[in-house]
């Protein structure tokens, strides 16, 4: 048995994240179909973006197309419909439309490529999720678009596939440092249950910034984001403060004001990991300082996809790229998808 059964067994939706544009999401999207043909898996295919073309729409290089089999399961734009080579039945017509046209649910009745889009939003692809299940998928693979982060939300699928590789960097010691950075914020501990999970819950759809103490009593400041707002902030924060909830993004200047004794003391809560753009080296450092981080939600990380080549012309060697990985996230299974 391959990985698509054993992650099937556990996982209803997988969604397919890209670190960056050629880190191999596409490749990896037709490595786990081809499994699926082959553990004969009822398989859905939807997407955030648009997939399956033979040239980048942006960089204009070449890509790997997306080839379908028999009986698969996907959402086809109305104008993408006539431009696929496999034979598709129009199953129904949604009522989420995209900037290519109405979203269809199509069956695949004779293998081949389709290139394919989804809904635009969180919710849609949920609720399209769920008309695919009722049509009879056991297992549907959401392909990421590279410039949609919130593909790896927790309330997109069950769990992701994360796709790195040699376009990450020259170096293959920085490629596995950057794809750790990642999979460990995505395992970030979840915030405990008690009075101050509640109290954040509870308030969570003002959408504000707040101050929460040791007794579960919450202070909301009038800040949308903590963008540029660190000074005021800190002087919300004092001896009694337990954490800091910050419903949008996490950046170094939302605590570059923060005096770091008061960083020692707080704890900062997220809603998920797709909140923080911190990178590594700067994340250690905080660490380093005392800094303590949560979530709401956490995001797990079912496999690891490695791709050795980059576009640009330099590449690592398979076995090499693939075992220090494997040694840098022992916990997770890592599948080189161009062997």
């Amino acid at each position: 048995m391959g990985l698509l059964y054993d992650l099937s067994s556990k996982y209803r939706t997988l969604s397919i994240v890209g670190m960056a544009k050629n880190a191999g999401k596409t490749t990896a999207l037709n490595f786990l179909i081809e499994e699926a043909e082959d553990e004969g898996l009822n398989l859905g295919i939807t997407s955030t973006g648009r997939d399956g073309e033979m040239t980048d729409l942006v960089t204009g290089t070449d890509k790997p197309r997306v080839y379908l089999y028999e009986d698969t399961i996907v959402t086809v734009p109305t104008q993408l419909y006539e431009l696929a080579e496999a034979g598709l039945e129009i199953l129904q017509k949604s009522k989420y439309r995209t900037s290519i046209g109405e979203l269809m649910l199509c069956r695949v009745v004779d293998s081949g490529y389709v290139q394919i889009a989804g809904p635009v939003s969180v919710a849609e692809t949920k609720r399209m999720c769920d008309e695919m299940f009722k049509l009879g998928c056991e297992l549907i693979l959401i392909d990421g678009a590279i410039d949609r982060k919130s593909i790896a939300s927790p309330e997109t699928s069950d769990a992701i596939i994360l796709s790195t590789g040699a376009v990450i960097s020259r170096t293959m010691k920085k490629v596995v440092q950057e794809t750790v950075h990642i999979v460990n914020l995505y395992s970030l501990p979840e915030l405990e249950e008690g009075k101050i999970r509640k109290s954040i819950e509870d308030n969570c759809e003002c959408d504000k910034i707040m101050i929460v103490n040791k007794e579960g009593k919450v202070k909301i400041l009038d800040l949308l984001t903590g963008l540029g707002a660190s000074r005021f902030i800190d002087e919300a924060i004092d001896e009694t403060t337990d954490s800091v909830f910050i419903p949008g993004a996490l950046t170094n200047s939302v605590i570059s004001d923060i005096h770091p004794k008061k960083i020692q003391n707080i704890r900062f809560i997220l809603k998920d990991p797709t909140k923080i753009f911190i990178n590594n080296r700067d994340y250690n450092h905080l660490l380093k300082k005392g800094f303590k981080l949560n979530v709401l939600k956490n995001i797990e990380v079912a496999a690891v996809t490695v791709n050795p080549f980059a576009q640009c012309g330099y590449s690592f060697e398979h076995e090499a790229l693939r075992t220090a990985m494997q040694e840098a996230i022992p916990g997770i299974p890592v599948i080189d998808v161009r062997i």
